[in-house]
């Protein structure tokens, strides 16, 4: 099935029902008094998060959602019947916001988190609430409130602790393969990976972390070049960047250096805190390289790049480092995540005092 990050639904929530001037009427009662009921409340569109849809193709099609209105109240203080709310399903990692005023009005970050994305109208009111000592024969009632209508943005923002980032055949699909489960298309051309791929990460019996795979950026596409920027989202909600550098390119004039600089300045460009994401690289085809000249040239990438990060060697076609990354990459999030939960537990009473 094909992949969809992105779509554009409209909502429109129901109106409540009317209340009713009613009076009571029966043959030895004259004066039965005011017996109209409220009107029903209209149905909601609400928003659920569920683990088991990894796509948001439906709502390419589906665009539209209207719930249904409320009941009119009736006689002999019966109340209408409020309208069913409509559940829309959606993936988990769905960012919902508004698509006139981008304001972000859902995100869906875990499975089962529910959002009320239009609400509907309350019902009215009958003329029973409007009797009082000096008004015993109400005739007054109001009507239904309007339901609330939306035009809405989906965005899906896939759930990840690692993402690997890279220029197109740099090998992020065969690493991917390597060591996990997930089985991307692999080819000796650029752009074989058209969208997002996650894949399962098994360190042992009880330890995993989630990895995606994104298609390759190439210089320029903060302005649209190659397949843009618009899988970058994918990445915002990693921990951890690995940044695959191809050590043996099949053009011998590529420069290895200025294409790495390029896709990192092509990250700021797209987002300031991603590109401020931890982020460690992985020098990968190492085994294109002989075995006597391989320190010699990693030590010369590193001090050209002039980068004080993590680096790792691996040729991903065979697995050879893999283990050991896959190793310290747990161990990064393991260390990591008391971190965060202790500077989110700082920040929550930072706030409160």
């Amino acid at each position: 099935m094909k992949f969809f990050d992105e779509a554009r639904i409209e909502v429109h929530a129901g109106k409540g029902g009317d209340g009713v001037a009613s009076f009571r009427r029966e043959k030895f009662v004259p004066r039965g008094g005011p017996d109209g009921g409220d009107g029903g409340r209209g149905g909601s569109i609400i928003a659920v998060a569920d683990r088991n849809i990894n796509t948001l193709i439906d709502y390419r099609y589906a665009r539209i959602h209207r719930a249904k209105n409320g009941q009119k109240g009736m006689g002999s203080d019966c109340y209408g019947r409020a309208a069913d709310d409509i559940i829309l399903r959606m993936p988990v990692g769905t960012v919902i916001s508004d698509a006139d005023s981008g304001e972000i009005v859902a995100d869906l970050a875990h499975d089962g988190a529910r959002e009320v994305l239009a609400k509907g109208g309350a019902g009215g009111l009958g003329n029973l609430h409007f009797k009082s000592s000096i008004n015993r024969a109400p005739r007054q009632f109001t009507h239904g409130e309007p339901g609330v209508s939306r035009y809405l943005k989906l965005e899906l923002k896939v759930l990840a602790d690692v993402g690997l980032l890279g220029l197109p055949n740099a090998g992020k699909s065969t690493l991917i393969r390597a060591i996990s489960a997930a089985r991307p298309k692999v080819a000796d051309y650029p752009f074989t990976t058209l969208h997002p791929n996650l894949g399962v990460v098994r360190v042992d019996d009880n330890r995993s972390f989630v990895v995606a795979d994104i298609p390759g950026l190439i210089e320029g596409a903060a302005e649209g070049a190659g397949l843009g920027h618009q899988f970058l989202r994918h990445l915002a909600r990693t921990r951890l960047l690995l940044h695959i550098i191809d050590v043996a390119p099949v053009d011998p004039a590529a420069d290895i250096v200025r294409d790495a600089k390029a896709l990192i300045r092509e990250l700021r460009k797209y987002d300031e805190a991603l590109y401020r994401k931890p982020r460690w690289l992985v020098f990968n085809k190492i085994d294109m390289i002989p075995e006597a000249e391989r320190e010699k040239r990693i030590k010369a990438l590193l001090r050209q790049l002039g980068a004080k990060r993590k680096s790792y060697t691996i040729a991903a076609i065979n697995g050879e480092g893999c283990r050991p990354l896959v190793y310290a990459v747990m161990d990064h999030l393991q260390t990591d995540a008391p971190r965060k939960t202790a500077e989110r537990r700082k920040a929550k009473v930072d706030a409160a005092t």
